[in-house]
């Protein structure tokens, strides 16, 4: 069996998905091959998608394309670079109390991101522990879970809701977007945080992106129904591996979660087409329409 025949098999996807595979993943990944042999060295690739929009899918399907074509491949989600729990909680007491919800720029370990770019393109041959967040705790894994992998690299796949994101102006952070802005950052302070964030540190990250992709959701209404999906997969899990569960969300949970990143979900869904390498148009059933090569 193939390697995309056991991952079809192994995330229990039909048959019939083959096709986007092959219409889809494989010029993608080709792009990225052709991308990596122009830079002469290891490269990033950004992948940016809203919640539930299948970036873990497609990452998987292009690493096992890339690995086919001999390029050493890891995947590295910015989900696993949140903070913990504590060091969110100190932010909600010290910054602002909506920092304590993960999810926004200012809640993740930028740091630790660039670090770990610049180890997995060491020649040195070392392995590297990637970090492993757990949603259903709401707080990074143990290290001792984390999976290993042996640098140099080819490829990181970095995947993430707001990979590549650029900043918004002043001006547009002044009116709220929705009811948690105008009931808990009625000043805009949070709102300002995120943003200025997005400015320095998070635009040091996503300087290393080399080549950005998008999966472009048809709009933001349809992200509560794919992130309800994603809680009940979560839920599932839990009650299959007798975890306690105790961060599983309820419907009226995830809309006010997603109001957390209802901004900035519809100004990239704006502003990202313009400038990402690639972008996938996709329906509200998960399909991806077809790929643009923009550049």
């Amino acid at each position: 069996m193939g390697s995309i025949d056991a991952l079809m098999q192994a995330q229990s996807l039909p048959s019939a998905y083959r096709a986007m595979v092959e219409r889809v993943h494989r010029p993608v990944a080709q792009a990225i091959v052709t991308k990596r042999a122009q830079a002469g060295r290891p490269i990033v690739v950004g992948l940016c998608g809203s919640q539930g929009s299948g970036k873990s899918t497609m990452s998987a399907f292009l690493k096992a394309l890339l690995e086919e074509q001999g390029l050493r491949t890891a995947i590295l989600s910015l989900d696993d670079l949140y903070l913990t729990l504590p060091e969110r909680e100190e932010l909600g007491r010290t910054v602002h109390p909506l920092l304590r919800t993960r999810g926004v720029p200012g809640t993740h370990d930028t740091g630790l991101g660039i670090a770990l770019f610049d180890v997995l393109a060491d020649r040195d041959g070392a392995e590297v522990s990637l970090p492993q967040f757990d949603k259903a705790e709401d707080t990074r894994a143990p290290g001792s879970t984390w999976p290993r992998v042996r640098a140099p690299v080819d490829v990181v796949l970095f995947e993430g809701w707001c990979v590549g994101a650029a900043p918004q102006s002043d001006e547009a952070l002044v009116e709220p977007i929705n009811a948690l802005e105008r009931d808990r950052d009625a000043d805009g302070a949070w709102r300002r945080y995120v943003n200025e964030r997005l400015k320095t540190d998070y635009a040091q990250l996503y300087a290393r992106i080399d080549l950005l992709a998008l999966l472009q959701a048809p709009s933001f209404e349809v992200v509560f129904g794919w992130r309800s999906l994603q809680e009940q997969k979560l839920a599932a899990r839990v009650a299959r591996e007798g975890a306690a569960g105790r961060k599983v969300m309820n419907a009226e949970e995830i809309k006010v979660f997603l109001m957390h990143y209802q901004r900035l979900t519809e100004w990239i869904l704006s502003e990202m087409p313009g400038r990402a390498d690639i972008v996938m148009p996709m329906d509200a059933e998960h399909a991806i329409l077809g790929v643009e090569f923009r550049r």
